[in-house]
């Protein structure tokens, strides 16, 4: 304990000894305005290393601050990039909105003037159901819009479907590609009778619509015939396109033929339609 002691107040004699020293030295520098000899030179060697190291310790710091300053405005102006990058993406959607709008209005107006003849309206698909496929959709009108049951629908190209059910303001279509669905169509230039049957199940593996029932197989029907709807059917007003023909087989009883065709709208993209407002009155066939 006692040597412990003694080390302490050695240590403390030697601190008061230097503090002693250098206010001697202070006090006599400032007396001699450290003009020279041994006081400047005792205060370069005890303050030149003192202010070296205040001078780096400055330094440090005044590197950290224009550090910190530069990433603060590195931050800011990464955040304006990002708001820019985001306003200009937006733009872009909406470009892209406004030219797939353009692109509908553009297909709806070639197909009113197509079938000129029938009354229409146009209206926006608001709803699906829950497959891939526009196999039955609402749409925002209903009997407040005049919007009755059986009226025909159009998109793409041709004919797609039916409505089956109105509500004041909306109406549900079932399409010409659901399961229970046949229309009575014929062959557009050589008025051929045949039946096309929707299906689900070949709308998803080859995009096509069945055929079948076809009269006459002789008859020099080929691939990229158009089909109509036919004058024989009580829904479906005649000569509205259905598609193209895309295949066809001798039925076993050697008197018809089946296959398939292309339909002429594209049932996964459908936004906007045409409603035929005119019914078909007469006929005893679907």
């Amino acid at each position: 304990m006692k040597r412990r002691r003694r080390n302490v107040l050695s240590g403390r004699f030697i601190f008061t000894s230097l503090l002693f020293i250098c206010g001697i030295l202070l006090f006599a520098g400032y007396s001699a305005g450290f003009n020279g000899g041994v006081f400047t030179r005792a205060a370069a060697v005890i303050f030149l290393p003192m202010q070296r190291g205040i001078d780096s310790i400055g330094s440090h710091i005044s590197v950290n601050t224009e550090e910190a300053k530069s990433r603060s405005a590195l931050i800011e102006e990464n955040h304006q990039l990002k708001s820019q990058l985001a306003d200009a993406q937006e733009q872009v959607s909406q470009m892209q909105r406004q030219q797939t709008q353009l692109r509908d209005l553009q297909e709806l107006y070639q197909l009113d003037q197509a079938y000129g003849q029938y009354p229409k309206t146009a209206a926006h698909v608001v709803a699906r159901d829950s497959s891939n496929w526009f196999n039955s959709f609402t749409i925002d009108k209903g009997s407040a819009d005049g919007m009755k049951v059986n009226m025909n629908v159009l998109a793409g190209r041709g004919l797609i479907g039916m409505i089956t059910e109105v509500g004041p303001h909306y109406s549900i279509v079932d399409t010409i590609i659901n399961d229970s669905t046949s229309v009575s169509a014929q062959i557009s230039d050589k008025g051929n009778h045949l039946i096309t049957t929707g299906s689900l199940k070949d709308m998803t593996e080859s995009n096509v619509i069945r055929i079948s029932s076809l009269e006459d197989p002789s008859a020099s029907v080929t691939a990229g015939d158009a089909v109509v709807t036919s004058n024989i059917s009580d829904k479906y007003l005649s000569g509205i396109l259905i598609g193209y023909v895309a295949n066809l087989t001798n039925d076993a009883n050697k008197l018809t033929r089946s296959g398939s065709l292309t339909p002429a709208a594209d049932f996964k993209k459908l936004r906007e339609v045409l409603v035929i407002t005119q019914l078909k009155e007469t006929g005893d066939h679907e």
